[in-house]
C-alpha cells in the first residue's frame, strides 16, 4: 500500500512547484498593473513641462481610468468564451503598446490617446490574474497565495511614487511608460511557456455586442460623473445631470438587454447567488474606503504632520504592511480550516474602527497615534480584500469564472471612483469653508492642494488656518467613509458559509441558494499545469 501511495506523490511536487512558477508571472503581471499609475502620477508635473496641455492633465488619468473600467468585464467575458492564456496574452500585449506609445507621445493629446491604449489592456490583466488563479487553484488552496497578492500591492503603493521619482530625475519621463516592457516581457515568456490550461473548444456564441456598448457607456458615464463633478463641473450642472441621465439609461438598457442575450457579457444570474451580490457590495464598499485612504492620509501627514512628500509612499507603511500581513493569515487559516465567513465580518468591524479612529485626527496627533489608527484600517482591508474575490469565484460555476471575477474588480473600481469623488467633494469643501472663516480663503485659488514648500512661505496665521482646516477637512471625509463601511458590515453579516470548491465530496449538490456544486474539480485538479 506505501508504494501507490509514494507514486502518487511523485508528480504532486513538480506540479505544485510549477503552478508556483504561474503565480509568480501571475503577480508579475498584476504589478504591471497597480504599478503604471502610480509611476506616472509622480512623473506628470515633469511631463506637463516638457509637453505642455496643462488643461488636459486630468485626462491622461481619466483616459486610462475609463478604459479600464470599460473594458473589464469584456476581458472576462471573451477568457469564458475563447480560452483564459490566450485573452490574457493579448491584454498584455495591448497594455505594452500602449506603453510603448505613451511613451513616444509628442504631444498631449497623443499621450491623452495612447494612455487609453494602455487603459484598454490594463483592464484584462488583473481580470486575467484572478480568473486563472481562480482556474488554477481550488477556492480553499488559494488562501496560500493572499499573502503574495497583498504584498504585491503593498509594494506598488510603497515602492510607485519612489520608483516614479528616481526614473523621473535619472532616465526621463518616458522611461516611466518604458519599465513596463522588461517586466511585460518576463510576464509574456513565463506565461507562456509555464501556464497550461485544459483546452478549450472555441465558442460559437455570438458576442453580445449591444450589451458590451451599453454597459460601456453606462460605466463611463459613471466614471465620468465622479472624475468631473465638484472639479470641472458644479454638480448640480447641466453637464453633470446629463451624464447622470445617460448612465442610468444605459444601464437599464443593459439589464433589459442581458436578459434576452443568447451570450451576456455579464449574465445576470451570477447576481441571484446571495454570496456573490453581498461580495459586490463589500467589494465596492472597500474601493470606496481603500482609495479614499490613500488619497487623504499623505495629505494630512504632509500638511499637518509636515512628513516630507518625496517618501509619501513609506507614510502608508503601517497600513499596507497590516493589510498584507492580516492578508496572509487570513489566507492561510481559510486554507487550513475551509472556513471563511468570519473574515469579512472581522474585516469590516475593523475597517469602520480604523476610519472613525481616523476621523478623530487633528492638529495634536502624533505620527505613532496616527500610524495605530491606520494599521487597525489596514488590517480590515487585509482580512476584505481577497476574501471577497474568494468567495465570489467560488460562488459561481467554473464556466462564469471570467465574469464573475471581472465584476467584482469591476465593483472595486467602481467604488473607488465614487470613494475618491464623495470623500473628495467632502473633504475639499470643508477645507475652503475653514480657510474663508479663519481669513486664509485667499491663499491660494485651491487651498486645498498646497505641498510643503507653498505651506512653508505662508504666513504663520494662514499655514496653521490651513493646518486645522486640512484637519478639519480630514474628519469629515473619513467620518462619511465610516458610515458608508458600516454597509459592509451589514452585508458581511448575512454571506452563509458554504464550503469551498475542493472540500466537499465530488458529486455534492448544487446549494440551495444557488452556489455552484462544491465537488466541480478546478482546472489544477483536471489537468496538470
Amino acid at each position: 500500500m506505501a508504494e501507490p501511495k509514494k507514486a502518487a506523490a511523485g508528480p504532486a511536487e513538480p506540479r505544485t512547484r510549477s503552478i508556483r512558477v504561474v503565480v509568480l508571472a501571475l503577480m508579475i503581471t498584476m504589478l504591471l498593473a497597480m504599478l503604471d499609475n502610480l509611476i506616472v502620477g509622480t512623473a506628470m508635473p515633469t511631463i506637463v513641462g516638457d509637453l505642455g496641455g496643462l488643461e488636459h492633465l486630468s485626462w491622461v488619468v481619466t483616459a486610462y481610468t475609463l478604459a479600464t473600467a470599460a473594458s473589464t468585464p469584456i476581458w472576462g467575458k471573451l477568457g469564458d468564451l475563447y480560452g483564459r492564456k490566450g485573452i490574457f496574452l493579448t491584454s498584455i500585449v495591448v497594455f505594452l503598446v500602449g506603453s510603448v506609445l505613451s511613451g513616444m507621445a509628442q504631444d498631449m493629446g497623443q499621450l491623452i490617446g495612447f494612455r487609453a491604449v494602455q487603459g484598454l489592456g490594463a483592464g484584462g490583466l488583473m481580470v486575467g490574474v484572478m480568473a486563472i488563479l481562480g482556474d488554477l487553484v481550488p477556492p480553499r488552496e488559494r488562501g496560500k497565495y493572499q499573502g503574495m497578492m497583498a504584498g504585491v500591492m503593498a509594494v506598488a503603493m510603497i515602492g510607485g511614487p519612489l520608483v516614479g521619482g528616481a526614473i523621473t530625475d535619472h532616465l526621463g519621463w518616458r522611461w516611466s511608460f518604458y519599465i513596463n516592457l522588461p517586466l511585460g516581457a518576463i510576464a509574456l515568456a513565463m506565461v507562456t511557456t509555464v501556464l497550461h490550461l485544459p483546452r478549450k473548444e472555441r465558442s460559437e456564441a455570438k458576442i453580445d455586442y449591444l450589451g458590451a456598448a451599453l454597459l460601456t457607456v453606462g460605466i463611463t458615464a459613471i466614471v465620468l460623473v465622479t472624475t468631473w463633478g465638484g472639479s470641472e463641473y458644479a454638480w448640480d450642472s447641466a453637464v453633470i445631470m446629463e451624464l447622470i441621465a445617460l448612465g442610468v439609461a444605459s444601464l437599464v438598457g443593459f439589464v433589459f438587454v442581458e436578459t434576452r442575450a443568447a451570450e451576456p457579457i455579464m449574465p445576470l444570474h451570477i447576481f441571484r447567488n446571495r454570496n456573490f451580490s453581498l461580495m459586490s457590495v463589500v467589494g465596492f464598499m472597500a474601493g470606496f474606503v481603500m482609495f479614499g485612504a490613500v488619497l487623504f492620509l499623505p495629505l494630512y501627514q504632509q500638511t499637518v504632520q509636515g512628513a516630507s512628500a518625496t517618501n509619501s509612499g513609506l507614510l502608508l507603511l503601517p497600513m499596507l504592511l497590516a493589510m498584507m500581513i492580516v492578508s496572509l493569515v487570513a489566507g492561510r487559516v481559510t486554507t487550513s480550516t475551509g472556513k471563511y465567513k468570519i473574515f469579512p465580518i472581522l474585516g469590516s468591524i475593523l475597517m469602520v474602527a480604523g476610519l472613525f479612529l481616523l476621523a478623530t485626527m487633528d492638529t495634536g496627533t502624533t505620527r505613532f497615534t496616527s500610524g495605530v489608527y491606520m494599521a487597525v484600517l489596514g488590517a480590515g482591508m487585509g482580512f476584505l480584500m481577497q476574501i471577497t474575490m474568494l468567495v465570489a469565484q467560488n460562488s459561481v460555476e467554473l464556466k462564469d469564472m471570467g465574469v464573475a471575477s471581472s465584476a467584482t474588480t469591476l465593483f472595486r473600481t467602481l467604488g473607488s471612483s465614487f470613494g475618491v469623488a464623495i470623500m473628495g467633494a467632502l473633504f475639499t469643501g470643508r477645507v475652503q469653508d475653514e480657510m474663508a472663516a479663519r481669513g486664509g480663503g485667499g491663499a491660494t485659488e485651491k487651498s486645498a492642494q498646497l505641498d510643503a514648500s507653498s505651506l512653508a512661505k505662508l504666513p504663520d496665521a494662514v499655514r496653521e488656518a490651513y493646518e486645522y482646516a486640512v484637519a478639519s477637512g480630514t474628519h469629515i471625509a473619513f467620518l462619511v467613509g465610516g458610515s458608508v463601511a458600516v454597509v459592509a458590515l451589514v452585508a458581511a453579516l448575512f454571506v452563509k458559509e458554504v464550503p469551498l470548491r475542493g472540500t466537499a465530496k465530488p458529486g455534492a449538490p448544487e446549494d440551495s441558494d444557488g452556489t455552484a456544486p462544491t465537488g466541480r474539480p478546478s482546472a489544477m485538479e483536471s489537468h496538470a499545469v
